[in-house]
């Protein structure tokens, strides 16, 4: 029986699903659950786990200590009396922000449709609860709709999700993260309860209502991620005098504060990595690496007033307390939602530069038809969905199992029906299986496999992105420079494999018996000069994350000249339809230039708030964000000037004409800019992995 047999015979995924709902004891809010950031129920839960690593064997179990802005939520309770003499009372959610009553307060509220500027026209909501509809996952975030509230003078905004998230039913309740200040209060309500409000509403334009809430933000707060370890073995050197451990880490992470009990996201998916370490311990496997497992607090929120505002315990974790893992952690696989099927094609979401090591380890899996009857892909790159984006652009390569496509995500995430009623025992199983072999097989590997060509053959920018760019020089050059990188990085992918293939088989050998010491052929010095040329690697790897990630205003990681070049498609297509007297086409353009779709819809100052805390705050409130937007253009005024002429007949847009040309020669230049830098960018980085060819090169004939 070999390492990953007996690993598969040791998987045992009751216990992963008992202690997923051991997590639910600890909760905030005694009715909805809630376990968030900086919290005394995710500071409970993180004892918990902390006790559970050392129960199952881990060694070396720290609390490591970040810093946070924390929120405690414990209730938000409504109360309204019809005039027909019923008495409702309804249970709320609540976004990160302040807000704490003196016991039940009334309040008069009053419905703003969709909370747009043009919403408020004639009303005064001064000092009153403003009822909201709101469709996140297709039109705007709710910072938007809460700080237009705020502006307006309302005392608390209540959004009701109309579609996009919690369609399961009537009474979803749906909870996301706020993405702006603590001082604009906003709570949540379901479809129904918010159906009785919005009766009695067409009754009378305002109604009065008791409302009691406590909502507290403090800024600057301990909370902890907990870590454990299996370790890696000793290497002896070849004189047998002296013996040390690798110093190359594999980090397994997953996060234990929720909203609501979050049996999915993201409980199951803690107790899977703590059942794959209790796994491998009791099959006895000796890891070559030292396998660190690493359960991570605030990731649905962790920071006040910035549109990073999760994976902060992540971000932490990797930037300010381990920066040290750059470098040495050759792969983390973090998880999320791991107990159902999120469609018939299972996926696992990496970074690009895994994703061909991960397809030649899937290529012949047996996947369960009954579970996913389309099979398994691999797909890039990361998405800033989950923790695993924030440690990829440490230098950490990773991976996630793919959710983000899902319809769960649609239907039961961040809601109170995220619970077991949607636990796939074969899904479990079958995770279990996939996640800890695949960890075996990066374990096993002398060289991290990581295959630059897959990320240069994606930066080249096809022939008909040229056309009316202005820039077919440059564009010119930087695919031949990615051409050469990339015939460099298959050469070098080649050498990579060959080489832990030949250790593999070595491996092998030396692993016939569970001790894996005896006629061990694998030396000190060996290892050693290897960690030095996966240093290296890393290295690549980490210029790659610096020189090429970015992110546009809606969060898609994009190569930088992919967002120039999509603004100069809009920009030039907005001039073209101006021309033609089409005015609901620029528009449409227009709309998707940068973050300008929300000068449509909200007053200046909000649009301006939310420009400027990207662009202007301070790289510890941007966290893994920072830097990582690249293109602004402010048309506020001039979508002001076309909203105006949209109403008139027979009017000259040659003046807007004029400030769209202005935009596109702004664009034409910086995307000039960009395709220098990230020419000079590949340059260095081919320059290095021709380093490490000569290198690989001498070890092979040797």
């Amino acid at each position: 029986m070999n390492v990953k047999e007996r690993y598969t015979k040791c998987i045992n995924t009751s216990y992963a699903y008992h202690l997923a709902k051991k997590m639910e004891s600890f909760k905030s809010n005694e009715v909805l659950g809630y376990r968030t950031a900086g919290s005394k129920a995710e500071y409970l839960t993180g004892e918990m786990l902390y006790q559970e690593m050392k129960a199952i064997g881990l060694s070396n179990v720290t609390k490591d200590k970040i810093l946070l802005d924390s929120w405690e939520f414990t209730k938000a309770k409504l109360q309204v009396t019809t005039k027909d003499k019923i008495t409702y009372h309804f249970e709320l959610g609540s976004y990160q922000t302040q807000f704490v009553t003196n016991g039940p307060e009334k309040f008069d509220l009053v419905y703003v449709k969709k909370g747009t500027a043009n919403d408020y026209k004639k009303l005064d909501v001064k000092g009153k609860l403003v009822l909201v509809d709101i469709n996140q996952r297709d039109e705007w975030w709710i910072n938007y709709p809460v700080y237009q509230a705020y502006l307006k003078g309302a005392a608390a905004l209540i959004a009701v999700q109309e579609g996009g998230y919690g369609e399961v039913n009537e009474r979803t309740l749906n909870a996301q993260d706020i993405a702006g200040p603590s001082y604009a209060p906003a709570f949540s309500m379901s479809r129904a309860d918010a159906e009785v409000l919005k009766t009695e509403l067409r009754r009378q334009k305002s109604i009065s209502v008791r409302f009691e809430a406590s909502s507290v933000v403090r800024e600057k707060q301990p909370s902890y991620n907990i870590v454990g370890q299996i370790p890696g073995r000793n290497y002896k050197s070849a004189d047998g005098t002296t013996s040390q451990k690798s110093e190359e880490m594999i980090l397994v992470s997953a996060h234990y504060d929720s909203y609501f009990n979050g049996f999915q996201d993201d409980n199951a998916a803690v107790a899977m990595m703590l059942s794959i370490a209790k796994s491998l311990l009791e099959s006895g496997y000796k890891p070559q690496k030292t396998l660190v497992f690493c359960a991570m607090a605030a990731e649905e929120w962790g920071i006040t007033n910035s549109k990073f505002d999760w994976s902060t315990g992540a971000y932490q974790q990797v930037f300010y307390v381990h920066p040290e893992w750059r470098g040495k952690v050759v792969v983390d696989f973090n998880f999320e939602l791991p107990a159902m099927a999120h469609g018939s094609l299972d996926k696992i979401c990496s970074v690009y530069e895994y994703k061909d090591f991960l397809r030649s380890k899937t290529k012949n899996l047996s996947v369960p038809e009954s579970i996913y009857p389309d099979g398994l892909e691999v797909v890039a790159p990361v998405k800033t969905w989950s923790d695993d984006f924030s440690i990829a652009i440490s230098g950490i390569p990773s991976m996630v199992n793919d959710f983000s496509d899902s319809k769960f995500m649609e239907t039961h995430y961040h809601s109170q029906f995220d619970n077991e009623k949607f636990y796939q025992e074969g899904v479990y199983q079958f995770h279990h299986e996939l996640y800890g072999k695949l960890l075996i097989d990066y374990d096993q590997a002398l060289l991290p496999p990581l295959n630059f060509a897959t990320l240069f053959a994606k930066m080249v920018i096809p022939a008909k992105k040229d056309q009316h760019l202005g820039a077919s020089k440059e564009i010119k050059r930087l695919n031949q420079t990615l051409l050469q990188a990339k015939e460099n990085s298959h050469i070098l992918y080649k050498q990579i494999c060959k080489i832990n293939s030949n250790y593999l088989k070595r491996l092998e050998e030396t692993q016939k018996s569970l001790e894996g010491d005896a006629k061990d052929p694998i030396t000190l010095e060996e290892i050693l000069e290897h960690e030095r040329i996966t240093s290296n690697l890393l290295a690549i790897f980490q210029m790659e994350q610096d020189s090429f990630v970015r992110l546009n205003w809606h969060d898609d990681v994009k190569f930088p000249h992919e967002i120039i070049i999509q603004n100069l498609i809009q920009v030039t297509k907005a001039i073209e339809k101006l021309k033609n007297k089409d005015i609901k086409g620029a528009m449409t353009a227009i709309y998707h230039i940068d973050n300008n779709r929300y000068a449509f819809l909200f007053e200046r100052e909000v649009f301006e708030y939310f420009t400027h805390y990207v662009l202007d705050q301070p790289k510890e409130r941007l966290q893994w964000g920072a830097g990582r937007i690249i293109a602004h253009e402010d048309l506020f005024d001039l979508v002001e000037s076309l909203k105006a002429k949209s109403k008139k007949n027979r009017v000259s847009y040659h003046q807007e004409i004029e400030q769209l040309m202005e935009v596109k020669q702004r664009q034409m230049r910086r995307l000039r800019e960009i395709l220098i830098s990230e020419e000079e960018a590949v340059t260095r980085i081919n320059t290095q992995i021709r380093k490490v060819l000569l290198w690989n090169g001498r070890k092979v004939e040797n």
